[in-house]
């Protein structure tokens, strides 16, 4: 077969394929929407984004207690907003947006309660980490997150979502509304900020 040909069918199945799956999602988004199987639906739903959700939470308010609360909130609010779900992203990009909004609404709330700036209040929580029986980082990790606390909020995000979660741009572009280029050159910049922190500390 001419390489060409093989270019042809690879790009041929993959489009099925892309097909396919937004065949399942758009099925599975119906099921979601329709009052007889909806419950049913959510708590797939649930089971199948339980463990990611939790995990992408956690990047950003640290405490294993404080992600448990978040992710709660996260479920609330994605069962009472799914009717205005467009599906012009992705399911799984509608949610992780829900799931951000949240995590930073909640250190903002958490921030004002206890009189303090996010930033101490980042700094404090690193801090409480070592005693975190849900944390399982070394020394390393623990001068990384500080390194990653010095960020601005959007750098943090972006830095988070690519190293720890490994999402690609062009998730997190739908996720957070920015541009690609914008995401790769913030991604970047966290990065060299990181590396200079980590070798002078």
């Amino acid at each position: 077969m001419e390489k060409r040909q093989q270019l042809n069918l690879f790009y041929k199945l993959h489009t099925e394929l892309l097909i396919l799956i937004l065949q399942e999602e758009q099925e599975f988004i119906n099921q979601l929407l329709n009052p007889k199987t909806q419950n049913q639906a959510f708590q797939q739903l649930i089971s199948d984004y339980q463990r990611p959700l939790y995990n992408h939470i956690r990047t950003i308010v640290l405490n294993h207690d404080d992600t448990d609360d978040v992710l709660q909130n996260t479920f609330i609010k994605i069962f009472q907003h799914l009717k205005s779900f467009k599906g012009d992203s992705k399911l799984f990009s509608w949610m992780y947006r829900i799931a951000t909004n949240e995590a930073l609404t909640f250190l903002k709330q958490k921030s004002k309660i206890s009189g303090i700036s996010s930033e101490i209040l980042q700094n404090k929580t690193i801090d409480n980490l070592e005693a975190d029986v849900f944390f399982d980082g070394n020394e390393i990790q623990l001068k990384l997150q500080k390194a990653i606390a010095l960020l601005p909020e959007k750098q943090q995000l972006v830095f988070k979502m690519k190293y720890f979660q490994e999402l690609k741009y062009e998730a997190i572009s739908e996720i957070l509304g920015t541009s690609v280029g914008a995401l790769k050159a913030s991604y970047h910049i966290a990065v060299k900020k990181i590396e200079a922190f980590v070798s002078s500390n």
